[in-house]
């Protein structure tokens, strides 16, 4: 079964004057729309591209800044400065503590060891 398109009547189209001049200005007035819909968004939106600007200047200016204040954090917690504050707080290094020589008395000796005894097992089988 094969379905055969119609084909439109031509003769029905109304290709008029009127008709194509009607046309020309509704599609016209459409294009007019679009254009100054979109001019009208490009005013509106003509400010966020040197605000972008500003805030990615800003954020390099904050992240030098955090780079900074790190790199002080921690020279202030370094070595040099744990150091000092022990030897304010009154702490010696170990080798430069004094140190006093001498010998150990005599030890006492352990008690002396019980004599093995040795062990004896007994199995009985069943």
């Amino acid at each position: 079964m094969t379905v055969w398109r119609r084909l439109p009547d031509l003769s029905r189209l109304d290709v008029s004057i009127a008709t194509w001049r009607a046309r020309a200005v509704r599609y016209l007035a459409i294009y007019l729309a679009l254009a100054l819909l979109l001019v009208g968004a490009r005013a509106l939106t003509q400010d966020v591209r040197p605000t972008l600007r500003a805030a990615q200047d800003r954020e390099a200016a904050l992240t030098t800044e955090r780079d900074e204040l790190e790199l002080r954090v921690q020279t202030l917690t370094g070595s040099a400065r744990v150091r000092d504050w022990a030897f304010a707080n009154g702490m010696r290094r170990f080798a430069g503590s004094r140190t006093t020589a001498g010998r150990f008395g005599a030890v006492p000796l352990p008690d002396p060891l019980t004599p093995r005894t040795t062990l004896e097992v007994q199995t009985e089988w069943k």
